[in-house]
């Protein structure tokens, strides 16, 4: 009980700080917290969370399943384009260096699109999604 207030605490303060729920178990600080959050919507999907934890998650407005239910994208994806936008209005590029240190995660994240690019598992959405806003796919043939 006292374990589970306490993360519950730190999703609060995870909330007020970064304005969503979605917290990596991979990259970011907040990794037991992840698999807590990803632990607790297990444990609703199966039937096996308290009617009280989900209601104290419900009052800070915890979201339970993380698919867009109407343009079936990940709100973490949506998140994570959000970001790389956002990087490219202030840097002119989407090129998200994996070693710059305020923009690991998202770096990590560009690489894959562009790994998943190359192994042609990423969706024909997520191309045009990303070629959208002039993404380059092999930076060795880059023209500039």
């Amino acid at each position: 009980e006292h374990a589970w207030n306490t993360n519950f605490e730190e999703l609060c303060a995870f909330k007020a700080e970064n304005g969503h729920f979605i917290i990596s178990t991979l990259y970011d600080e907040h990794k037991s917290l992840g698999y807590w959050v990803m632990n607790q919507r297990a444990s609703y999907k199966k039937n096996t969370l308290s009617s009280d934890r989900i209601q104290q998650l419900n009052s800070i407005g915890f979201i339970w399943d993380l698919r867009n239910q109407r343009k079936g994208i990940s709100l973490k994806v949506k998140n994570r384009f959000d970001e790389l936008c956002a990087f490219k209005e202030q840097n002119g590029h989407c090129n998200v260096s994996t070693y710059d240190e305020q923009n690991t995660s998202l770096g990590q994240w560009v690489n894959h699109q562009r790994v998943f690019y190359k192994k042609n598992t990423l969706s024909s959405d997520r191309i045009q999604q990303l070629n959208s806003i002039g993404f380059i796919w092999d930076l060795r043939n880059q023209s500039k």
